[in-house]
């Protein structure tokens, strides 16, 4: 075996592929995915359906008044429109958890912003900067295991 790469020898790729993140559905980086993954799809989805139906909190309220101005609607039917995308987003991650992951973490830098603009939520906007950096992991993990939702739970032959 003169002459042949390291890792081009037999022994050498199944013992990387062992070690490798795809590997083991059980492993502890798949099982985070699989946290993330569902987490990112169901959340969204729920907050979303939430700013129509206001069980947890009225969403108007953390609108900063700068944006409302901008705004050539009212706010609660601009908070409407974020309820759709947010119900699009979770199912976006759902189905191309690749694309999703990122769009769903750019879409919380965008509330983050929204509420630094809004002087009494910073702690808030804290708590949506650290979930925009899981969405973000999220994206990176699904290079490895992006796999629709409905396949999570299915072996592949």
């Amino acid at each position: 075996m003169a002459g042949t790469h390291l890792f081009e020898r037999p022994a050498v790729k199944a013992e990387l592929a062992q070690e490798s993140p795809g590997a083991s559905e059980r492993s502890p980086s798949h099982l985070a995915y699989q946290v993330l993954h569902v987490g990112y799809t169901v959340l969204p989805i729920l907050m979303g359906i939430d700013k129509f139906a206001r069980v947890f909190v009225n969403w108007d309220l953390y609108l900063s008044g700068s944006v409302q101005k901008l705004l050539p609607m009212s706010g609660h039917s601009f908070m409407l429109i974020v309820g759709c995308i947010e119900i699009a987003a979770g199912f976006l991650v759902a189905i191309l958890p690749r694309l999703g992951a990122f769009v769903v973490a750019a879409w919380l830098v965008g509330i983050v912003i929204n509420l630094l603009l809004v002087p009494s939520y910073y702690d808030i906007a804290l708590g949506d900067l650290g979930l925009a950096l899981g969405a973000f992991a999220l994206g990176l993990l699904s290079r490895d295991y992006g796999r629709p939702i409905g396949k999570l739970f299915r072996r592949e032959a």
